[in-house]
């Protein structure tokens, strides 16, 4: 890892942030501008497209030493993308659809490392089922019209008060609030003895 210069984020997202603290790595934060183009409806395809485009996107404007983590997550429930709501009303929808069943979520995840003779790129994905308790109208609205469900894929942040609703995970916890570190940190390390073997 200390082959690393730079490590950088290309996301926003305080919760991968905090994700990357909570294992010892502090990087930089430069969201992707670009504007976001899924050419799939399959949720682990799409979540590597858009992970790629927004790594490469960063990648493009970084000095070599440079290592970039672009990252997309997607809620997937019978075969449907359920990105982030753009209304109450969508979360409603949303929390509708998942509640009392198993759902996926889909974390695509690009590591850029900017090197001397050109770039390196590692793209995966990683999947987690995630069992909800059945849930009222009642539970259903009251959570839906709060603010948590807002920024977040599939209408619900597992890390706050839908913790209520989880009844069971099978898979990575951290890939359900938006980044498999453990998988993340494998990932590098696997990449820099590559680097150094040539």
């Amino acid at each position: 890892m200390d082959r690393i210069k730079r490590l950088v984020l290309a996301s926003a997202s305080p919760r991968r942030k905090e994700l990357l603290a909570q294992i010892g790595i502090t990087p930089e934060i430069v969201p992707s501008t670009i504007d976001e183009m899924i050419t799939t409806d399959v949720p682990e395809e799409a979540v590597m497209e858009l992970s790629r485009q927004k790594a490469e996107d960063v990648a493009a404007r970084q000095k070599p030493g440079t290592c970039v983590i672009g990252a997309d997550t997607v809620v997937a429930a019978g075969g449907e993308i359920l990105g982030k709501p753009a209304s109450h009303q969508e979360a409603y929808r949303m929390i509708s659809m998942i509640e009392g069943r198993t759902h996926q979520v889909y974390t695509g995840v690009t590591l850029v490392y900017c090197g001397q003779k050109g770039n390196r790129v590692k793209t995966f994905v990683e999947k987690t089922d995630v069992r909800l308790y059945p849930m009222s109208d009642e539970e259903i609205k009251a959570y839906s019209d709060g603010a948590e469900p807002m920024d977040k894929a599939g209408a619900y942040g597992i890390q706050g008060k839908f913790a209520a609703f989880i009844k069971g995970i099978d898979g990575d916890y951290n890939n359900v609030v938006g980044l498999p570190v453990g998988r993340v940190y494998q990932e590098i390390k696997e990449m820099f003895k590559q680097e150094e073997k040539e």
